[in-house]
């Protein structure tokens, strides 16, 4: 039997995980005290929100139901290499064509698994971007606190003691104070839009990505359905003997290529603008750029674009703690997934 039971075991770098290097393994891959089911999911869904300041907690509950799509994802993926095994140890028993077929579909629907697996990884870069805007929410929140603090220690001193020598020194702190909340805000603004930009990109490159392999996967597949002979048969006729192992093999190695030599520049899909879709583009740039208000990007340090330059949320004070919480449901490991399988073992097979 040419049984091709496994897929690529190693692989070389793809050309485009050259152009575009693969980011960490995802952190919702670590093991997890809830485990995988959906008491864990929905335990997330419904604390998120619950801690921390009141700026940073919608997008907080957007960071936990992210995670929560991450994790069925990753399942969704392993179920499909399980799938695929299970595909091929069941067409072991039939025909020939129809075992050497199911065989090698079972090799491209495990490698749709382990592109699903992969894309969980690039789905986390647009996640933990997303994380970093709610950090910088946390850090500004203080300084909005401080500011109405200030703002009601006057508004009762005035109520109660409008003489007292002490506002005069309030307004003087709420002048500071309202000083480093401009300032703050207007970081906050900048940074928001920069990191919104940049974390919806990951997820956009991540998901082109992922459809056009799966696409390709795809079409290669009905060529290897093109192999069995479903011409009827009349009891007692023998059908011609299955000449297609040669073929199934230079088809799965087109396909390995396919997915190796694929990258961005050559993709077949593009979103092409109308034309007024394109002039209200361009007109609302250039409006923007006309109307341009002072700059207050010089007053934040540089954002680069990589999980080095975001800060922590440990480092926000007290906001630190939620993400202590959420650390915690994930400190214990869970089983290494089994190897992979190996493409191009299936074309020498």
């Amino acid at each position: 039997m040419h049984r091709t039971y496994s897929m690529r075991q190693s692989r070389a770098p793809t050309a485009s995980q050259l152009e575009n290097p693969p980011p960490p393994s995802s952190s919702t891959k670590h093991g997890r005290l809830f485990g995988r089911g959906e008491i864990g999911h929905a335990f997330r869904k419904g604390t998120a929100g619950a801690f921390g300041p009141d700026l940073a907690k919608k997008l907080s509950q957007l960071v936990k139901m992210e995670k929560n799509v991450m994790r069925s994802m990753e399942l969704v993926g392993r179920e499909r290499m399980e799938v695929a095994q299970q595909l091929s140890i069941w067409g072991e028993a039939c025909d020939e064509d129809v075992s050497d077929v199911t065989d090698k579909l079972g090799v491209l629907i495990y490698e749709i698994g382990e592109l699903e697996d992969q894309f969980v990884d690039r789905y986390d870069q647009y996640r933990v971007t997303i994380k970093s805007i709610r950090n910088i929410e946390a850090s500004v929140q203080p300084s909005r606190d401080r500011k109405q603090k200030i703002t009601d220690q006057i508004a009762q001193l005035k109520y109660k003691e409008p003489n007292s020598p002490r506002i005069v020194v309030l307004e003087q702190e709420l002048v500071r104070a309202e000083a480093e909340s401009l300032v703050a805000e207007a970081q906050l603004s900048n940074i928001t839009r920069e990191k919104l930009k940049a974390a919806f990109n990951y997820q956009f490159d991540a998901i082109r990505e992922h459809c056009e392999k799966v696409a390709i996967i795809a079409g290669y597949g009905k060529h290897l359905l093109e192999l069995i002979d479903d011409n009827p048969v009349t009891p007692g006729e023998t059908r011609n003997a299955y000449d297609g192992y040669e073929a199934s093999k230079a088809i799965i190695q087109d396909c390995e290529d396919a997915l190796t030599n694929w990258v961005s520049s050559t993709a077949q899909v593009r979103s092409n603008l109308s034309t007024r879709a394109r002039n209200l583009s361009q007109r609302r740039k250039a409006n923007s750029i006309k109307n341009e208000g002072v700059d207050l990007s010089g007053q934040d340090q540089p954002i680069k674009n990589d999980r080095d330059s975001w800060v922590p949320a440990g480092q926000h004070g007290e906001y630190g703690q939620d993400e202590e919480e959420e650390d915690e449901e994930e400190e214990e490991e869970r089983p290494q997934q089994s190897n992979g399988k190996r493409f191009s073992k299936a074309a020498r097979a």
